[in-house]
Formats: C-alpha cells, structure tokens, sequence
C-alpha cells in the first residue's frame, strides 16, 4: 500500500481523508456503517458557548446536484460536549477534531480554552463565517481584518493544531487565507458553504425558512477546486480541501490542486461509508500511478 499519512502542522494523520462538520455529527453515529478507526479525521459539528436551538424548520431543501442547509449551528453547548459527548468519543483511534463557532470574539476564545484540556482533541476548525453580532451583522471571515483578528485572538489562548475554515462568499479567498496565516493559523479548510436558495414557485415563497442558506454538493466542487488552487499559490500552510467531494477521483482533484487533505460532507448523506471507500480509491490511484506518497501527487496540476 502506498503510505497516505500527511502533517498538518505537527499533528500526523494516518491519511488524508476527513469527515466535514456538521455532516457526521460526533462520528458515533456512523459506527455502524463503517470502522471509525480507518478515518484520517473527524470534524464534529459546529460547537459554541452556549447552547443553540437552531433556525426554524424547514432548514434543508434539495436542489439540482446538491443541497441547501440552514441549520443554524443546532447544538448543546461546549460545556455540555465536554461533559457528555467527549467522554463516548474520545477512545476512537482517529483525530477527533471540533470545528468552533460563535456571535463574537470572545465566544470564540471561550470554546478555544475550554478545549485546551482535552487530551484527545489535538485541534480545532475555527468556523469564521458566523456572523459577528458586534459588527453588525458582518461575517468575520468576509473581510481581512476581522478574519486576522479573530485567528489572532483564538491562537493566543489555544495551544494545539489551529485550522481555520475560510468562507467563499468573499471577493478574493486568497487574502483571507493570508491573513488569517499571518496570524497564526497552521492550516486552512476550504470551501464552506456558497450562499443560495431556493424559491417554491406556486406558493411563491422560499423553501428555507431562512430564505437563503448554505450550498453544498457536487454543484460546488468546481469553485472549491479553483479556490483551493489559488490559496496554494497564496500561502506556506497546508490546505485542507473541502466541497463537493463524493468519490475517489474528486479527492485526488483536490490534491493534485494542491489539498493535503480533504473532508468528505454532503456524500456523507447519499452513503455512509463514502469516506472510507474514497481511502481505499486514493490508494488504487497512488498503487496505479506508481506513487510511493500521497505527497507525490499534491500540488502536482500541470498548469
């Protein structure tokens, strides 16, 4: 077998392939579908300060080649997944990774420390495109200076891997990128979800109680792709590519694009053992292309 291990920062996984947040819930869930252990990652979902109810149904809607989803950062709270869920999860023998979110800087140094403690939590995924309520609503991954500021903030009281999940619904993602790498992020996870929605025309009104939502799905990879291309030319720290992956030969995409890892989202709904049948397929590639190393292929577009 080829050897699949990458690094991200000085966390080693014993492959590339990642579970997306908010698509596996806390992993447990998919135990009997397929063996946790063979995960390179998983991303559990969105974890705030406080407990969240989540937006109004409905909050999913399909659309051609994806989906639309609202949820709204549904959750118990840090506290209570310290307290309830990490002690089920914590023994899988896979980098349990929890992606972090919230209204404000200081909820996000507040998760951030709390984490710290936990052994088996070697990093986080910082979700910057909740919106900043002290900014009026803004995202903090839409603009520079929010976006450093608050990686900034979380790397000063987070001492573990620190990725940073960068939102698409920007001008140019390479600044951001950039400046949340100048702050002290050690890795960026790309794309999340596009804004879109979806329109119910003989009620004439929106399916989403929301109105808009976020776009996932085979419709996205084609932005990710490029996103995630560009950003490898922008910056030094590993990219972990993400959006609309739902086999083998997306993955290898990405990495030929220049992903060190990927994370596997929306294909999590359609079969629950996707992300290890994309493992076995990056193997069969490597093994094909007479690759000894997934680093034999990232990076390697002939453009």
């Amino acid at each position: 077998m080829a050897d699949l291990s990458v690094k991200i920062n000085d966390l080693e996984f014993k492959n590339p392939v990642l579970t997306a947040s908010g698509t596996f819930g806390y992993g447990e869930e998919f135990a009997d579908f397929i063996d946790l252990n063979r995960l390179g990652g998983i991303l559990v979902k969105g974890t705030t300060l406080h407990p969240r109810e989540g937006n109004p149904y409905p909050r999913m809607a399909e659309t051609p080649s994806g989906m639309l989803n609202a949820v709204g950062l549904q959750n118990k709270g840090i506290d209570y997944f310290i307290e309830n869920i990490y002690p089920r999860i914590k023994h899988y023998d896979t980098h349990i990774i929890v992606n972090v979110s919230g209204s404000t800087l200081e909820d996000y140094v507040a998760v951030a420390e709390k984490l710290n403690n936990l052994d088996n939590i070697p990093a986080i995924e910082l979700n910057i495109s909740c919106p900043n309520v002290k900014e009026g609503g803004m995202a903090f991954g839409t603009s520079c200076a929010s976006a450093q500021k608050v990686t900034k903030a979380v790397r000063n009281a987070y001492k573990k891997t620190l990725i940073v999940k960068l939102s698409p619904n920007v001008t140019d993602i390479t600044e951001i990128a950039k400046a949340v790498e100048f702050a002290g992020a050690d890795s960026v996870s790309l794309i999340n979800t596009l804004l879109g929605m979806a329109i119910d025309a003989e009620k004439q009104i929106p399916i989403l109680s929301t109105v808009t939502g976020g776009l996932s799905g085979p419709c996205v990879k084609p932005i990710a792709l490029r996103m995630v291309w560009q950003t490898y030319k922008a910056v030094k720290i590993p990219i972990i590519g993400l959006g609309g992956i739902m086999n083998a030969g997306d993955a290898i995409e990405f990495f030929l694009a220049g992903a060190t890892a990927v994370q596997i989202g929306t294909a999590n709904f359609i079969d629950p053992a996707v992300a290890v049948k994309v493992i076995d397929g990056i193997n069969d590639y490597l093994e094909l292309h007479h690759a000894k190393s997934i680093y034999d292929i990232i990076g390697k577009l002939k453009a």
